[in-house]
């Protein structure tokens, strides 16, 4: 190839790389021409509108950026000015105060976002946009980096977000997402950065969380988290942990050695901080307050070598603080006011030094008195948590009793209708032979023999020992009574009407008519009633069964119950209690008169 040729195809090879890299500027600016529609022309994409150069030269601000691989856009930062700045400890927050239009669509809006599919960092940050995040973000399957904080985003998170496996950094702070946190979280395997923080989301912590092993900062503050928080101490990368403003109740967890800083304040964490916290090496900030903390203090948290911050205030911590305590070269801030410490302040934690701030009012230290409890106030405290916890020992060792107790009696129940059930035949031929004999003689009625008191249910109902409680149907109850006749009627006590009937084999039973509010289980109903049927005694009127009626009530927020009880003749219970009769009702035993 002559050098003319060669020159030629170099010139054609340029035009050509040129001309698609001109197409692809001129493509990617159009892009970013109709963001700035969508977002409705925020002042930071301004110099887009006239804007002719290259596109990846574009000249950075801090509240716009674009960066460029091989002409390509894979950065993507637009920062608005739509928010109210809030301060605390450590760092300011953004909370969004004014939305974009009721035009806006967040469905286009992603869609034209999507087509930049090289997109590796996208931050747009306090811009007002609003509406559920839809599920195409995913298309954005390059991005490392997603930052939508101080927005008006609301609703869940969109499960094809998990997609996104190339994601080290999610951050979604001061939006209005609700819900549970994901339990897919842990499908992002290279997730280094996650930050949830005012937002309002509920329920429990995601234990799909402590899976994450990459994870260097957690951040899920000023949410509504409840529950447990499980043991984190296999996230063995993590630096950062930030879960204050939650409703987090359990005992304080394992963590792990690397952490830096921990945030648990105004929360409801209860028991003792653990002493594993004593060797948490890294650690610089540490902030337990506004929880439930009790117990004594582990002095080894004092003298962390890097610790810098401790806030273990509004407690309910107690004891004394060792006189000789040692305290971290770096510790700046202490604060353990409002606990019940007693005793003196040791020398490392007095007010003298200058480098140091240590707030330890409203304790019982013997010490700046005038900003100090009373001792007898700790003291007492004292004695109400030991009380408390003697308490808790005491019921414990009563239901373990209960329980012991209640086996013991099913066991006895359990031999004696064993023996009862081997002689109950025999027994039971014997006491009818009787009757029947005594019948002749006498003329006692046959409803006498149907109903002998004398005669075992267990034996009368065949082999199975306690019966489970029969099921009647409405119709059976209603024939049994000739649809409740007032003729059947046989009196109104405290809860239900009751109505003698005849079943259809000739025994005669007492039917107790009661009302059950709808909100009751009827389930559970049937299970104490079996329960109960399995119950036996001399002195009590013994269950047969019960009919549950949905279909005729006289108050929609009732179910008509029907209970089937054994008919004693000859009088009533009052003859012989006295005037009471004894009825099985739930799971207790009363006393009520006809």
């Amino acid at each position: 190839m002559g050098w003319s040729s060669w020159l030629l195809f170099l010139y054609l090879s340029w035009s050509f790389f040129f001309s698609r890299t001109h197409e692809s500027q001129i493509y990617q600016l159009q892009l970013l021409l109709q963001l700035r529609k969508h977002l409705e022309y925020p002042s930071q994409l301004g110099i887009l509108e006239s804007y002719n150069g290259d596109l990846c030269n574009l000249s950075s601000s801090p509240n716009l950026g674009v960066v460029c691989l091989e002409d390509t856009v894979t950065e993507l930062k637009i920062m608005g000015d739509k928010l109210v700045k809030v301060s605390n400890d450590f760092n300011g927050f953004a909370i969004p105060n004014q939305t974009l239009s009721e035009s806006f669509s967040i469905d286009s809006f992603v869609t034209t976002l999507t087509r930049l599919t090289s997109l590796k960092v996208l931050r747009l940050v306090s811009l007002g946009i609003w509406g559920p995040l839809p599920d195409k973000i995913h298309r954005l399957y390059s991005l490392e980096v997603l930052d939508l904080s101080s927005n008006f985003l609301f609703g869940s998170i969109p499960p094809q977000l998990s997609r996104l496996v190339k994601l080290n950094s999610l951050t979604l702070n001061g939006n209005y997402f609700n819900g549970s946190v994901p339990e897919w979280l842990d499908s992002l395997s290279n997730l280094t950065i996650l930050s949830l923080k005012s937002n309002r989301f509920n329920g429990q912590f995601p234990s799909s969380i402590c899976r994450i092993i990459t994870l260097t900062d957690i951040a899920l503050s000023h949410n509504h988290l409840t529950g447990k928080l499980p043991d984190l101490s296999t996230l063995s990368s993590l630096h950062m942990l930030d879960l204050r403003e939650n409703k987090l109740d359990s005992d304080l967890p394992g963590m792990p050695k690397e952490l830096i800083t921990v945030l648990l304040s105004n929360n409801s964490f209860s028991g003792n901080i653990p002493g594993q916290y004593g060797q948490l090496n890294q650690l610089q900030h540490l902030d337990l307050s506004l929880n439930n903390l009790s117990g004594t203090l582990p002095s080894s948290i004092f003298s962390l070598p890097n610790i810098s911050y401790l806030n273990l205030a509004e407690n309910m911590l107690s004891g004394s603080l060792p006189n000789h305590l040692l305290c971290g070269s770096k510790l700046g801030f202490v604060d353990l006011s409002s606990n019940k410490l007693i005793g003196v302040l040791p020398s490392c934690l007095g007010t003298m030094l200058d480098k140091r701030v240590v707030k330890f009012g409203g304790n019982c230290l013997s010490v700046d008195t005038q900003n100090q409890h009373q001792e007898s106030y700790c003291n007492v405290a004292n004695e109400e948590g030991k009380q408390s916890r003697c308490r808790a020992v005491g019921i414990l060792v009563a239901a373990i009793a209960g329980a012991v107790l209640v086996i013991s009696l099913l066991a006895m129940v359990a031999v004696f209708l064993r023996r009862r059930y081997r002689s109950g035949r025999t027994f039971e031929q014997n006491i009818i032979s009787k009757v029947e004999q005594d019948n002749i003689l006498t003329g006692v009625s046959s409803e006498v023999l149907a109903n002998a008191r004398f005669i075992s249910e267990v034996a009368k109902l065949g082999t199975q020992g306690a019966p489970v409680c029969r099921v009647f149907t409405l119709e059976e109850l209603k024939e049994a009574t000739n649809n409740f006749d007032s003729s059947s009627f046989m009196g109104e006590g405290s809860i239900g009407k009751i109505y003698k009937g005849r079943l259809e084999n000739g025994t005669y039973v007492a039917i107790r008519s009661l009302s059950l509010l709808k909100k009751h289980s009827i389930q559970n109903l049937k299970v104490r009633l079996d329960m109960l049927s399995k119950l036996h005694h001399p002195h009590l009127v013994g269950l047969l069964g019960h009919c549950v009626d949905s279909g005729i009530q006289n108050d929609s927020s009732s179910t008509k119950v029907f209970l089937v009880h054994e008919y004693v003749p000859n009088g009533n219970y009052r003859t012989h209690l006295s005037g009471q009769y004894c009825l099985l009702q739930g799971s207790e035993l009363k006393i009520t008169s006809f």
